[in-house]
This record gives C-alpha cells, structure tokens and sequence, in this order.
C-alpha cells in the first residue's frame, strides 16, 4: 500500500514535468511545410534582384544553419531559467548487509526515496548564468542579420556581375559584326587589286580575337547564373530568367549621415557589445567560488523487507519519514586556482573590448571605403559614358573614310578596338558602381534587396 502510494507521488511529478515540456516545445520553429516546399520549386517568371535576395534569405543553407543556432539559444536560456527552479530526483533499490539488520533482522531490506532540492544562493551564478544565456541568444539573432548581410551581398554582387558580363557578350557581338564587315570591304578590295593579302589577314586576326572574347563573355554569363542558382538554391541544370539592368542610381548620403546609420545598426557591433557583457558573466561567474553555496533540501523515505516496501518487521519511525534542511558550503582555499580563473576572465573582459574598439574603427573605415568607391566609380561613369560616343564617332568616320580609299585599314582596326575598349569600360563602371552601393549598404548593417533606390 505505500509502495503504491510512493509510486503515484513519482507518477503525478513526471506528468508535471512531462507537461512543462510540452508547454516548451510548442514555442519551437514549426517544421518546414508545404508552403516552404512550394516556394523552392517555384522559379517560374522574372528574377531581378530583389526576388533573388528574397529567395535566397528564404531558401539558401547557410540561414537554415544559422535559424537553427539561434532556436538553440532560445533553449539554452529556457534552461539557464530551470536552473533557478527546485530539482526533483527519487531512488528505488535493494540493499544487502554482511551482518542482520538490526531493526529488522534480516541481512537486506528494498528502500526508495524522494529528494526536492532548491539552490538559495549560488554565488550570482545562476543569475550570471542565464543573463549570460539571455546575452547569447541576442548575439546569436545579431549573428542572423549579419549572415543576412553577408548573402544579401553575395548575391548582389554575383547578379550585377551577371548583368556586366551580359554586356560584354553585347560588346563582343557588335565587335565581331563590325570585325565582320570590315573583313568583306577589304576582302571586295583585295580581289580586284585595290589592297594588299596583309591587310586581309590584318582583319582575319583582329576577327578571331574578338571571337574569342565572345567565348570567353558567353562563359562568364554561364559561370554568374550557375553562382545565382547555387546561391537560390536552385538546381543548376535548370533555366532561370534573370532579369535586370545597370544603371547609376543617383546617391546622396553624406559620409557622417552613413557612419552614423553604421555605429546604430551593425550586426557585427552589436555582437561585439554582447561579446563584452557575455565575458562580463564569464567573471561574475567565476567569483561565484568566492561565495558560500547555500542549498535547501526536503527528503522523503520509505523502507521495506520486500520489493513492494512491506512493513514487515520494520518499527513505524524507521521505516518512513521525511527530512528538511538547509546546507551551506565554501571552500576555503585551492592554492589560488579559483583566484586565477577569476583573474584570467577579467583579462578576458579587457580582450574583447579591445576587439570591439577594433571593430568600430574597421567599420568606419569600409564606410569610407565604400563612399569613396561609389564616388570614383560615378565619374568613370560619366567619363566612360562621353568615351563610347566618342569612339562610335571616331569608328563611323574611319570607315567612310576607308571606303573612300582616303583612310588605312589599320586605322578602322584600331578605331574599332578603342570601341570595343570604351563599352567594357563603361560596363565596369556601371558594375562597380552597383557593387559600390551594395557594399555600402552591407557597411552601414542595412538591407536594401533591390537596389533600386539610394536613400
């Protein structure tokens, strides 16, 4: 009967417990459905930017990686806070004496037991503890936005490269049409005497060079769209439209306006300043050993000659009864071991808001980098922009003027190189100017997926 008794006592505490677990595990991540499934194998329609942005903070491994160590630190302060709470345990077991027991005289009896255990005091180093646990988990949803960062570039900077290497196919194919072209005019020349074999070969040459940089911008379009597939989490065999176009959106922050959006919204800053006060738990922590450890605890124990806990022989008093109490520990001296922990986690403080100063003054710098780069590529934009109508210009004039046997052939070769040279100019200027913002954007800890606007 008070076997029984004990064991629904053990029975009505696990279904507690067992119940708070549940509780717990209903503010979980919701398994991914067929909502996420759908959005995977949806790339039907037009990619630009921002939906390729949007995908790939959606679908892309590394924040599924980074989604599930930020629900980790949710459960790590969940059980930081269980650590303030009382700690149940119980024992059920069969004991043998080398001699009679003498309340019951017999050589072995079966016991069980309940033990209820509250720290009171620990030293601040439960509290400690969970703040430090609290800490992490901001850190760690820090550490989300600057991973978000981190893609939302990766994938900018592939697409305007995938946009610039577009433009050089254009490039390529508008030299070869004019390569082309030239190569007839001399060729009609050369069969009825007007010019030489050297200039025919001269076009030949310039010709097959062009082709091969046609090849070589036809391959980077392929190598940027299988980067953007991996980058979606898009099989690479499949064809996707990727839509979009480089331009120069006008920008008009100032250097103080973009340091100060910097210092605020920072992932990798804010990190840092978690960093600090997480090594300022690690000490306080550490000093807890200086502290006495202040524990409460109530028993209950039952005693039998069988299994079953039957009274048999035992007296009432021995065989069940209950005990409180309080217990106070400290120790007292381990040859400074404890001191020099303590110590090494001060030194640790000291560390990590040096490395947040450095951060700081990093994060300044590639604001001005970035500024500086936006700057400098808006006015090879400019230049670039002017140097293209030049040099179509200059091109138009060298083949009329060989045509009517006034110009060289060397000259409309060369005038059609100086083209050539002045697009890709202008395309990486415009690539570099897109690359530009982007980094700037990513500098001041902001996400701006489309960029389609500047402000």
């Amino acid at each position: 009967m008070r076997f029984k008794r004990f064991f629904i006592i053990s029975l009505i505490v696990a279904t507690l417990v067992a119940f708070s677990g549940l509780a717990y595990a209903q503010d979980a991540d919701p398994m991914p459905g067929d909502e996420a499934s759908a959005e995977a194998e949806n790339i039907s329609g037009a990619f630009d930017m921002e939906r390729c942005v949007k995908r790939a903070l959606s679908l892309n491994p590394n924040m599924t990686a980074i989604r599930a160590q930020l629900q980790g630190s949710k459960f790590g302060t969940r059980s930081s806070v269980g650590n303030f709470l009382p700690a149940l345990s119980g024992s059920y077991g069969w004991t043998h004496y080398d001699r009679k027991y003498a309340t019951t005289g017999k050589y072995s009896d079966w016991g069980a037991s309940v033990n209820v255990s509250q720290p009171v005091f620990r030293g601040f180093n439960l509290l400690a503890t969970w703040q430090k646990a609290e800490l992490t988990e901001e850190s760690n949803e820090a550490s989300l936005t600057n991973v978000e960062l981190s893609l939302i570039a990766s994938v900018q900077s592939n697409f305007l490269s995938l946009l610039k290497a577009r433009m050089d196919v254009k490039s390529g194919e508008d030299s070869v049409a004019r390569l082309e072209s030239q190569l007839k005019v001399i060729s009609a020349f050369y069969e009825v005497g007007l010019k030489p074999k050297a200039e025919v070969l001269d076009a030949e040459v310039d010709l097959a060079t062009s082709k091969q940089d046609l090849l070589t911008a036809r391959n980077a379009v392929s190598t940027r769209i299988a980067q953007l597939n991996t980058l979606l989490n898009i099989p690479l065999q499949s064809q996707v439209d990727y839509v979009g176009e480089l331009t120069n959106t006008p920008f008009d922050l100032t250097l103080q306006q973009c340091l100060d959006r910097a210092y605020t919204g920072r992932p990798d800053l804010v990190i840092g300043k978690k960093s600090v006060e997480i090594a300022q738990k690690d000490s306080t922590i550490a000093a807890s050993s200086f502290y006495p450890q202040v524990n409460a605890d109530w028993n209950y124990y039952d005693k039998g000659v069988d299994g079953g806990l039957s009274k048999g022989t035992y007296p009432h008093a021995s065989k069940e009864y209950w005990t409180a109490g309080v217990t106070a520990s400290m120790s007292i001296f381990q040859w400074g071991a404890d001191y020099y922990d303590y110590k090494k986690y001060e030194e640790t403080v000291k560390q990590v808001e040096a490395q947040l100063e450095d951060t700081r003054l990093n994060a300044g710098f590639e604001v001005k980098q970035a500024l500086l780069n936006i700057n400098e590529a808006a006015d090879r934009i400019t230049v670039a922009k002017k140097s293209v109508e030049a040099a179509e210009e200059a091109y138009r004039m060298a083949v009329a003027r060989y045509q009517a046997q006034v110009g060289t052939n060397t000259d409309v070769l060369n005038a059609q190189a100086r083209l050539t040279t002045s697009e890709a100019q202008l395309s990486q200027a415009l690539a570099d100017y897109g690359t530009a913002i982007s980094t700037l954007y990513v500098a001041m800890g902001e996400k701006n997926l489309g960029l389609t606007k500047a402000e």
